[in-house]
């Protein structure tokens, strides 16, 4: 799979490969506040954001990781980066942020519907992991929403030295939601 060419539509957003054609704006808007909840910290200078897309960039060649853009689709305004990690394992691992003026829009379901849709036709996976901050209630939604279940909790020290209390949702297949469905109205 050929992941550098993945482009996925929503309604209002495009989704597409992560480039250095975006560092600047994630520079910019990968900030302290935007990184409260999250493991990274923010780059200290452009360089580590560019090393960053190097990495990602790499790691996409070789099949582990689909990281992406998130543009509106209309006027292709920056809203942030999402993506899927361990694209391997029977449990990959999904992860978004959105800058501050895209908060509470409702982007981030939009995007993390539309990766785990296509995580469900393009990979052979059993089920998602979703890390979220038990403080962090719009992120937690985002996972709910999905039929996310808390399977784990545990404590994270993220890179700026904050302590995460993590509670790990796992995100079924849709054939297992519809199972799970077609079981409860039984």
């Amino acid at each position: 799979m050929e992941l550098l060419q993945v482009e996925i539509f929503t309604n209002q957003l495009l989704l597409i490969p992560l480039s250095q054609k975006y560092k600047e704006n994630i520079f910019r808007e990968f900030t302290k506040e935007i990184t409260t909840y999250m493991y990274p910290c923010p780059s200290q200078d452009l360089t580590e954001t560019e090393k960053f897309i190097n990495d990602s960039l790499r790691e996409m060649q070789r099949g582990n990781h689909l990281i992406t853009v998130i543009l509106k689709k209309d006027f292709q305004e920056f809203l942030g980066c999402a993506g899927i990690h361990e694209l391997y394992s029977k449990n990959p691992v999904l992860g978004i942020w959105l800058k501050k003026s895209a908060h509470g829009q409702g982007y981030g379901l939009e995007t993390i519907a539309a990766l785990k849709n296509w995580a469900d036709e393009n990979l052979d996976y059993e089920y998602l992991i979703y890390d979220v901050d038990k403080a962090n209630i719009p992120s937690r939604r985002i996972a709910e929403k999905l039929g996310g279940q808390i399977v784990r909790e545990y404590h994270k020290t993220n890179l700026s030295a904050r302590v995460l209390h993590i509670l790990e949702y796992r995100i079924s297949r849709k054939e297992d939601l519809l199972e799970i469905d077609k079981n409860t109205r039984q």
